[in-house]
């Protein structure tokens, strides 16, 4: 049998999602809890990677199971138990054999926080600024994102993606009633670090320092260097991944 696990995690203590050989990462500790509970070697297979430092509202992966029927209520009470406070089960749930937690997803969608004022309880998830944007052009800018398919400007140099190709379908920036500043970006598919970038370079546009058609220029060159710093990951969160008829 085939089981998916969705669940959420403060990155802070994590050097990302993936497997490290001599670093703490989230898969290392989810893997462990099964097989206490299961009493066997499980491996799982996550939706997709997430950077270190980097947080997940919703993150999901599959496992494979040869025993008897799982009670997936109880796994998910007794992995709660087992893991550290700041890895939290929602939902274990029984899927087709074919499902898969990566390529099954139709779109993922990130958050990224800004704060502009100093927040006692916001700031180890959120980029403090000390500047104003011009949340307008941001988001005329950012619009741009949604026609462009080739994105190794935001890829991180000397990743191993097979393509750059992705295809956004929003990307905006929103302000909070206490004046926090969010952008939101979803797509299929994120390459290696193009979210922190992409809100990087957008900021440059928000400061003055970056034109509508400079951001144009730089989706067009495919080069990293042409785009600006990325963010810290402090302030990136997986929102939320779409799967169909799930």
């Amino acid at each position: 049998m085939r089981y998916c696990i969705i669940f959420a995690y403060d990155g802070t203590a994590y050097h990302g999602w993936q497997l490290q050989p001599n670093a703490p990462t989230v898969q290392q500790e989810l893997e462990k809890a099964l097989c206490i509970v299961l009493r066997t070697t499980v491996g799982v297979v996550g939706a997709g990677r997430t950077d270190t430092g980097v947080h997940a509202r919703m993150m999901a992966c599959h496992f494979d199971y040869d025993g008897d029927n799982i009670d997936c209520p109880h796994l998910a009470f007794k992995l709660n138990c087992l893991l550290p406070p700041d890895i939290a089960v929602s939902k274990v749930k029984a899927v087709a054999p074919d499902w898969h937690a990566r390529f099954s997803a139709l779109t993922r969608t990130y958050h990224y926080y800004i704060i502009t004022r100093k927040d006692a309880f916001r700031h180890p998830y959120a980029l403090r600024l000390y500047f104003p944007l011009d949340i307008e052009r941001m988001n005329e800018a950012a619009n741009l994102l949604l026609s462009h398919k080739d994105f190794g400007c935001f890829c991180k140099s000397h990743s191993d993606n097979k393509t750059n190709l992705c295809t956004v379908s929003e990307a905006r920036w929103m302000t909070t009633e206490d004046s926090m500043l969010v952008f939101r970006i979803t797509a299929n598919r994120f390459l290696r670090n193009m979210v922190r970038a992409v809100v990087g370079t957008l900021i440059e546009v928000g400061k003055g320092k970056m034109s509508i058609d400079e951001f144009q220029q730089v989706l067009l060159s495919g080069k990293r260097t042409e785009a600006g710093e990325s963010v810290p990951a402090k302030g990136l969160f997986l929102e939320h991944i779409e799967y169909p008829h799930f």
